[in-house]
């Protein structure tokens, strides 16, 4: 196949997957396995292309979002939801500096670790859907600093491919009693800044792959999973309020068992 089918496939998954809790990356790295395309350009790609998932947030919460900006010289309550975001990002600038090159040349090709990872997911989401402390924070816009802190270390497991990113401060999230939609959405603001820096980074550590032939690659993939991210991420709000974390978790479950198999007798 051409090139451009397997960005437009990669672009499906990143733009189905970002937001839910089955790991983007890790399914990213189990479709690339499958399609037999090679490390370098791809895992770059596979990076790179999370800025357009991301658009999605900015647009489908421009306005609130923009309610925020407009309020930051007046409103202490806007610049207090700046700063938990910012709390939040912190924990992943300072491992993502230190391990980035470890992540990216080690963990992405273990398809095995994804898999399992998978695994492990899916039944922490299973207990955490079930046991999840009563929750006492329902705006995802007035969270205190402190579990703004704690939704930040919980982002940090998804340093490895496999752990959601969403799952795991969604998780955090309902643990340090958010309301799970409430916990939801404020994952979605984290991804901004965390993926815009995950692309700068890795923009500038992969400056060399970026041609005339691979740009427009990266475009194509972008494009895709802006707009699949678009009908995903209401539909993953609709889901999470009516039924939890649980058809996540089992789907989890299934895919890396699924993986793991394969692995093992394929």
């Amino acid at each position: 196949m051409p090139d451009w089918v397997y960005a437009v496939i990669l672009g499906v998954i990143e733009g189905l997957t970002e937001f839910i809790p089955v790991s983007s990356t890790g399914m990213m790295l189990l479709a690339k396995e499958a399609l037999g395309l090679p490390s370098g350009f791809w895992d770059t790609f596979a990076v790179m292309i999370q800025l357009g998932a991301i658009l999605a947030v900015v647009v489908l919460y421009f306005p609130k979002l923009w309610a925020q900006v407009v309020a930051l010289p007046t409103d202490p309550a806007a610049r207090k939801f700046a700063l938990s975001v910012i709390v939040a990002f912190l924990p992943s600038v300072v491992l993502g500096l230190l391990a980035h090159d470890f992540i990216k040349a080690v963990l992405f090709d273990s398809p095995r670790t994804q898999c399992i990872s998978l695994i492990v997911g899916g039944v922490i989401l299973l207990f955490v859907d079930r046991l999840a402390p009563k929750p006492v924070e329902t705006d995802p816009f007035r969270l205190t600093l402190g579990r703004a802190l704690a939704i930040g270390f919980f982002q940090v497991l998804a340093m490895m491919p496999g752990v959601s990113r969403s799952g795991a401060t969604i998780v955090g999230g309902m643990l340090m009693g958010v309301e799970k939609r409430a916990a939801a959405e404020f994952t979605f603001f984290l991804a901004i800044p965390t993926m815009l820096g995950a692309f700068v980074l890795d923009a500038w550590e992969s400056r060399g792959q970026l041609t005339s032939e691979t740009i427009p690659l990266i475009a194509i993939g972008f494009v895709v999973a802006f707009l699949v991210a678009i009908v995903v991420i209401r539909t993953m709000l609709a889901v999470v309020t009516s039924r939890g974390l649980a058809p996540f978790g089992w789907l989890r479950i299934a895919i890396g068992g699924a993986g793991l198999a394969l692995l093992t007798f394929g």
